[in-house]
C-alpha cells in the first residue's frame, strides 16, 4: 500500500476528519465499515448520498474516497469531535477524537484508568505523563518518575558488578563517574 498521511485506505476506509474549531487536534478518526455505510450517508446526505452510485460498494467508495471524505468533512466541519463521536457513536459509525495533551490532561475517563498520572520529579516538579494502559491485576504497573543522571550508579556497581563502597569511592575520586 502506498502511504496515505491519515488515510488507512486498507480493507476499512478510515481517516481523520476536521472538526469544527480547526485546530490542530480537532479531528474524530473514522472508519467506515461496509455494515454502518448506509446509515451514515443518510445522516449526512440523506437518500440522495444513501442511494449515489459512487459509494454503493466498499470497492466503489475506496475508488471514489477522495469525495467521500470531502463530503464526510464538510458534515464534521459543523461539530466538534466530541459533538461528532456521539453523533457517530449513535449509529454504530467506530470513530475515536484526535487528542492533544490538553485533551489527555481534562478526559475523566483518562484520569479514572490513570492513563494519564501526576508525577513529581525531584528537578522538574510536578507535571504530567502517560500512565499504563495495559491494566493487569496480578502485576500492577508503577508508574515512577525518570531518575536523575546517575541517580542509580552506586547501586547498579554494587548490585549488579559487585563493587565495594570503597571500590566505587576510589573511581569516583578517579573521576569515572559523574557527580549525582
Amino acid at each position: 500500500m502506498p502511504r496515505g498521511g491519515n488515510d488507512s485506505g486498507g480493507g476499512q476506509l478510515g481517516n481523520a476528519l476536521k472538526c469544527k474549531g480547526g485546530g490542530i487536534n480537532d479531528y474524530l478518526y473514522v472508519v467506515v465499515q461496509e455494515a454502518i455505510w448506509p446509515a451514515l450517508a443518510n445522516l449526512v446526505g440523506g437518500e440522495k448520498l444513501a442511494h449515489d452510485p459512487r459509494f454503493a460498494k466498499i470497492g466503489d467508495r475506496r475508488a471514489n474516497q477522495k469525495a467521500m471524505w470531502r463530503i464526510l468533512n464538510e458534515f464534521a466541519s459543523h461539530h466538534t469531535k466530541r459533538e461528532l463521536m456521539a453523533i457517530f457513536n449513535e449509529i454504530d459509525v467506530p470513530c475515536g477524537p484526535v487528542l492533544g495533551t490538553e485533551d489527555l490532561a481534562n478526559d475523566e475517563h483518562l484520569r479514572a484508568r490513570e492513563m494519564y498520572v501526576e508525577m513529581d520529579h525531584k528537578k522538574r516538579g510536578k507535571h504530567f505523563t502517560v500512565g499504563m494502559p495495559i491494566k493487569l491485576s496480578a502485576s500492577p504497573a508503577v508508574i515512577t518518575p525518570a531518575p536523575l543522571l546517575g541517580e542509580h550508579t552506586d547501586e547498579v556497581l554494587k548490585e549488579v558488578l559487585g563493587y565495594t563502597d570503597e571500590q566505587i569511592a576510589a573511581k569516583r575520586a578517579a573521576g569515572a563517574f559523574g557527580k549525582v
